[in-house]
């Protein structure tokens, strides 16, 4: 597949490459020229801006507008060009032509083109037509490998694929792919694991890496950290960017009495490791990896009863909004610290996963007890949280009464009695969740549904994708199926691969950011997928 098929607005999708921290992006109009700009952990890109109003000028002094953006180059009229010649450089070739920008300080600076001029990066000579050449390689081998999907997904899916390459970066000794160069700019636990389902198909190794970056920082305790970035990790509230504090006190500082600011509270992702290193072997098997980190996955699976289960009953609970990968739910408007469904579902899942694993090692004693403790945790969750009606969300230790799609989540673990899974897949195709545009995060009935405000309504991908799952686990293929065709369908439709949707209409919601990397790698996978 042609890197030339995929056309940047330079806007959602900026020019940048696998690797660079680089970004050039267009300014407001085209009078505006063009942005080059770093992108850094938590810091806006108006912070970290190199160079702002590029604009290129032929002998007549007319400015020459840019003719065509892909990831192999933005090419302007006249024959000129800016190029990736690495990671840390960005050049501008041309003959003929002047370019003029301003530096942050607002200084002008303009630059003669005659032959390869670095405008980003170290000084260095550099050959036009060797980097242009090489850069076409380097995006026709990376095209080659993107999944095979039906037509009308074809431009959604390039864009996805073009998406995980370009948020490919450095971190902590290994290729981290970032949610997005537009702030996200670090591994989040959850996200690793998701980039790693799409990863599988074209690089399989480089999946294993995603999974291997918190591996690699495994806590003493067994925990598995909520970020690995350039500074170190995220692994508890004493290490949350400041203004992460003012917001989480904001939002849940006075539910209940919830001071969360005051005391260093673990934080943490979703347990669904094992689950991705099963889905790349299934892909592409590789026992030694599985011995490697079956250990670890363990250790990681037995801090949740160790730690994060207070109350002693069995079945853990998020001890802080962050770890639940949901952090703007309203199920924290009742407290700090929750019981969603969800997280009791994923142990389940991972119980089974690891006794595939422990199977596969040729360990067919352990692999029944895993058997044995993911039924007998499904049996607890059923046995404590089903009311009859749906499964409760418990806060502080009383129910939650908002309505939220972790509710339908049980049906992950394929293992609900047939009467529960048939009462949730009826909740799920009922009016409350199923509309155009499935699944909204929060109940459309419910007070609490606000269509564009993050975890309270909009559709997210990885909800999704986890629900259709479970499903098809479940027993009923025919709701996955329709599920899966009905996300593809949205985003397709949507324009971009966004963090999240509006379910009313299908749009991004205004906060949402662009070039989102699970939107990315889940897109492609549920996209394989639909007939």
């Amino acid at each position: 597949m042609s890197a030339s098929h995929l056309e940047l607005d330079l806007v959602e999708r900026p020019f940048t490459d696998r690797g660079t921290r680089l970004l050039v992006t267009a300014g407001p109009g085209p009078a505006d020229g063009l942005r080059v700009a770093r992108a850094e952990y938590e810091t806006p890109l108006a912070e970290t801006t190199d160079l702002t109003g590029l604009l290129v000028h032929g002998a007549d002094g007319r400015p020459l507008p840019v003719v065509s953006a892909t990831p192999v180059e933005v090419a302007f009229a006249g024959g000129v060009s800016l190029l990736f010649a690495d990671p840390a450089t960005l050049v501008i070739t041309g003959h003929g032509a002047r370019a003029s920008w301003r530096l942050p300080d607002g200084t002008g600076r303009t630059l003669a083109l005659d032959g390869c001029h670095v405008l980003a990066g170290p000084p260095g000579e550099w050959s036009a037509p060797a980097v242009r050449a090489a850069s076409e390689a380097r995006w026709a081998d990376w095209f080659a490998r993107m999944p095979a999907v039906r037509p009308d997904l074809a431009e959604r899916a390039r864009m996805a694929w073009w998406t995980l390459a370009v948020n490919l970066l450095p971190i902590a000794g290994r290729e981290g792919l970032v949610p997005s160069k537009y702030g996200y700019v670090g591994v989040w636990n959850w996200d690793a694991l998701f980039h790693a389902v799409a990863l599988r198909h074209g690089d399989p190794a480089l999946a294993r890496d995603q999974i291997l970056l918190f591996l690699d920082h495994q806590l003493p305790d067994g925990r598995l950290p909520d970020v690995v970035h350039e500074h170190g990790v995220l692994a508890d509230t004493t290490d949350l960017p400041r203004a992460d504090h003012a917001r989480l006190a904001q939002h849940v500082g006075t539910a209940n009495g919830a001071r969360p600011e005051r005391a260093p509270v673990p934080v943490t992702k979703p347990p669904l490791a094992a689950w991705a290193v099963w889905k790349v072997h299934e892909t592409d098997p590789d026992v030694p990896f599985l011995a490697a980190v079956y250990p670890r996955l363990v250790r990681a699976h037995a801090w949740w009863f160790a730690a994060s289960d207070p109350d002693g009953d069995g079945l853990p609970e998020y001890l802080h909004p962050y770890s639940s990968g949901l952090d703007d739910s309203p199920v924290w408007d009742y407290g700090p610290r929750a019981e969603p469904p969800d997280l009791n579902s994923y142990l389940v899942l991972e119980a089974d996963r690891l006794a595939d694993i422990a199977g596969a090692l040729g360990r067919p004693a352990e692999a029944a007890r895993w058997r044995e403790r993911a039924a007998a945790h499904a049996r607890l969750l059923v046995a404590r949280r089903w009311d009859g009606t749906r499964f409760t969300t418990l806060a502080a230790g009383a129910p939650v009464p908002v309505r939220t799609a972790l509710d339908l989540m049980p049906l992950f673990t394929g293992r609900l009695p047939a009467g529960v899974a048939a009462a949730l897949e009826r909740t799920l195709r009922s009016p409350a969740y199923w509309g155009e545009r499935p699944v909204p995060t929060v109940a459309f009935d419910d007070p609490a549904f606000d269509p564009e405000a993050m975890w309270r309504g909009p559709v997210w991908l990885n909800v999704n994708y986890l629900l259709a799952e479970g499903l098809q686990r479940s027993g009923f293929p025919d709701t996955a199926a329709e599920l899966r065709e009905r996300t593809v369908a949205m985003v397709r439709d949507a324009g971009g691969l966004y963090e999240y949707w509006n379910p009313l209409t299908g749009a991004r919601a205004p906060r949402a950011t662009s070039g989102f990397g699970w939107s990315a790698a889940l897109f492609l996978d549920l996209a394989r997928m639909v007939g």
